[in-house]
This record gives C-alpha cells, structure tokens and sequence, in this order.
C-alpha cells in the first residue's frame, strides 16, 4: 500500500527527473530573455515567450492582467489546492553586459539582467512544469499557477496584480531569488512607496532678467536639503533615497520645470506611511519657499514588506535539499574567480558557493520586493540560489555576466527542482497548509492590507 507520503515522494522524485531534462530549455529560454534585456512593463517578448511556452504545454494562460499588457496568469488543474509561483523577466538599466569577466556592455547604456530575472522567470516556468507533470503521473489533485508578474525592479507589478484581486484564492505562493548562495530564509524586507514630485515656476532670463523668474529647480533642492536634515530624525532601519528627474534645460533660464523622484522605505509599512506625509510636507513647504507651485504628486507604488511563514520557509527548505547544489565545474569556478577580480576586495572562500547553507532564521533583506504585497494576502515564502560569483554587487554587471552562462543556468535549475517538490509537497500536505495559514494569521494579526495608491490608477507603463 502507498501512503499519502510515499505518492509525495514518488512525485518529487518525476519532477526532479523533469527538470533534470530540461537543462536544455534552461539555456535556451534563458540566453533569449537575457539577450532581450527588456524594461520594467515593457517585457513584452520576454513574457510572450514565457506564456506561449506554458501555453503550448497544456497550462490556460491569461494575458495582459491588472491593465499590465507583459503580466499574465498561466494555470492547470481544475481542482485540489491551488499554488503560486510568481516568476518575474524585467532588466535594469545602465546593466547591459557580454559574458566577460572585464565589463564591456553590448550596448552602452543599454538595459542588462543585473539582478538575474532572466533565468529567475525560466526558472519558476521550468518549476511549474515539472509540477504539473508529477501531479499528472501520480494522480494528486491540485492546481499550478504559474504568474508572470513585470516590472519587479520598480516593485508595480505584483501591487497592481494584488489590487486586482489575482492572488486572493490561493492556498500557498513561492518563488526565489539569484544569489551568491543558496538557503530558504525567515526573512522580511522593507515596504516602500515609490513617489514622484513635480514643480512648475517662471522661466526668464538668468542674468538679465533673474527677478521676473521663479525657480522649479529651486523648489526640488530645497526640498532635497530638508529631507537630508529629516534623515537624522527617522528610525534606523529606514531609507530614503532620490534622483533629480528633471533640473531644467540650461543655466542661462529659469527652470519653468522641475522634477524629483524618491524612493521611502522603512521596516514597517505603517512608518513608511509616516514619513510619506512628512516628505509631502516638505515638498508644500519648499514651493512656497521658491514661491513656485506643486503641480503634481504621483505614487507610482505601494509595497508593503514580506510577512514571513516558518512552515513555508520549512518547506523550502527541504525541497532544497532534494534539489542538491548547483553542481559548479572548474570552468566555471575559474570565471567566477576572474569576475571576483573585478571587485574592490576580493571576498574569502570559494568564488562560487557549491553548497545548501543552513536555514536561516534572520534573513531580513535590506532591499524591497512586491513579492511582500502577495505574503499579506496569502502564505508566501521565498528562497535563494547560487547564480553569480560570491561578492557580486546587486543590480552590478558582474551578474549580468553570471546570469548569461552556465553558472546563472545551474542555480536556475537548483530553483526550478525546489519550487516544484515544494508546490508538490504544499498541494498534498493539508497539515502543512494548515499550519502555513495559522502562521499567517498571526504574524499579520488584524492588519488590513491596503495601497496608498488610488484604486483606479492605471500601472504607469512609459512610452515605449
């Protein structure tokens, strides 16, 4: 007789030999999205070729969700507990890179996977797959939702899903990260507003007639001077950070025009909700120092920071240790090593980690992830793999370089086998579900979740 944990067992075994075979379509898919390099909500081939290839291998797939046209919705299964798995493709900018160990853009300027999103949404692709097949083969009801979600690298994708109710049935989500290492976590991350500031003045001549202008450009820095000063006064987990968008055209006119963007995080949503205030403040109060007018305030974003889940992180991890490491070869430990070069201090140990590292209990992100606006809705959880040469920067093009090779593909591969054992094992498991859900209930208490941004605000997708 087969218990209910030998058909689980049997079923990871078939997605682990599944996603073995897909080395191949690992390479292939991922070269593609990494050589598209494509913009935040402007991936639009990256997620064609993402949800064609799901498509084409059974999954009912549903395009351009949340008013994103490069967000999508992939499922199978038509009953039994349903899993997440959020995949994400978009590129940074100023990242572009070859395969080189020295830095050399392919196109200066130009958009590069600095964070390894390409082979992070084959990864998930791959995962979902080879869960879909071992539930196939064994027999266990449930279902695999695999989202394509855009633009996680201004952190809108996965806010304005959630605002479209898109993760509300779920039972459980995952997903990962690239890393310089591989281990599941209990970790959060910083919830953050994405804010921009526009102020409009009187354009005249600087030198000639400067007392008939009013200075746009005045305002911001004014406004940046005064939210350096409030830096003093804020906790010590915040951040808050800032780039000019617009400082006019030339010193001899006035700016008529002026813009800044800012980026407010904090520990807690509700500090972030906080400091927003203060910063509106500041910006009101700046344009009426210039004697200007604030003529727009536009958030972009809401990211609420990641509810964490032990039972999911739990699971993750076990299924990591299923996967194995990634399997380095010499090759590549050599082109880790020569990347490591490149670095203003080369850090000790191996240039690649080859091993699972122990689950980590504090793994708190000093970064931000929209995959936090999904854990206040559903138990969700993430992990980690070894994809870049130890040290690497984030958003550096030493990722973009590992992202592109072998290297980048082995750690993709190490989260694709993790993700389908522990969607598996999630589907199966009701006791574990339910101790996810507990777990969730808890540590989010009776906080609601809600966006600061206006409930019909369209996601700001830029001319393309």
């Amino acid at each position: 007789m087969v218990t209910a944990l030998g058909r689980v067992q049997s079923a990871q075994q078939v997605a682990l030999a599944r996603v073995e075979s897909a080395r191949p379509e690992m390479s292939r898919l991922n070269r593609q999205i990494w050589e598209w390099a494509e913009p935040s909500l402007l991936e639009t081939r990256s997620s064609a070729l993402l949800a064609d290839y799901l498509e084409a291998r059974g999954f009912r797939v549903t395009r351009g969700v949340a008013d994103m046209p490069t967000a999508f919705v992939a499922e199978w299964g038509d009953g039994g507990p349903v899993v997440g798995i959020l995949a994400e493709y978009d590129a940074l900018p100023g990242l572009s890179q070859k395969t080189e160990t020295y830095k050399e853009p392919i196109r200066e300027g130009g958009y590069g996977h600095g964070c390894g999103h390409s082979v992070y949404g084959v990864a998930c692709v791959l995962g979902g797959l080879a869960a879909r097949d071992a539930l196939v083969e064994s027999g266990l009801p449930g279902r695999v939702r695999v989202y394509g979600c855009p633009a996680e690298e201004l952190l809108i994708g996965k806010v304005y899903m959630a605002r479209a109710g898109l993760f509300d049935d779920l039972d459980a989500a995952i997903s990962w990260h690239p890393s310089d290492k591989t281990r599941a976590s209990l970790g959060s991350s910083k919830a953050m507003v994405s804010v921009r500031y526009e102020f409009a003045g009187v354009a005249s001549h600087a030198s000639v007639s400067p007392h008939e202008g009013r200075s746009a450009l005045d305002a911001v820095e004014l406004m940046n001077v005064a939210v350096n000063f409030m830096r003093e006064h804020i906790k010590q987990d915040a951040r808050i950070h800032y780039v000019i968008t617009d400082g006019g055209v030339q010193p001899n006119v006035v700016p008529p025009r002026a813009s800044v963007w800012y980026y407010i995080r904090a520990n807690a949503h509700e500090d972030v909700e906080a400091y927003l205030a203060w910063v509106d403040e500041i910006a009101e109060s700046a344009a009426r120092m210039a004697r200007v007018q604030l003529v727009r305030r536009q958030m972009d974003t809401d990211c609420h920071e990641l509810i964490p889940n032990r039972a999911m992180g739990e699971a993750l991890d076990r299924a990591l240790r299923l996967a194995g490491p990634p399997g380095f070869d010499e090759s590549e430990r050599r082109f880790a090593e020569e990347i490591q070069r490149s670095l203003p201090a080369r850090p000790a140990g191996p240039p690649l980690n080859d091993e699972i590292a122990p689950f980590d209990e504090t793994g708190s992100s000093g970064g931000s992830t929209d995959i936090g606006d999904v854990s206040w809705i559903v138990p969700t959880e993430q992990f980690v793999a070894a994809t870049h040469a130890v040290g690497s920067p984030g958003h550096s093009w030493q990722i973009t370089a590992c992202t592109g090779t072998s290297i980048g593909e082995k750690g993709g591969i190490v989260a694709a086998k993790t993700m389908a054992c522990a969607t598996l094992e999630l589907i199966a498991d009701e006791d574990l579900r339910s101790r996810a859900r507990a777990e969730f209930a808890e540590r989010r208490g009776n906080r609601a979740y809600g966006l600061l941004i206006p409930s019909d605000q369209r996601p700001p997708i830029p001319m393309s």
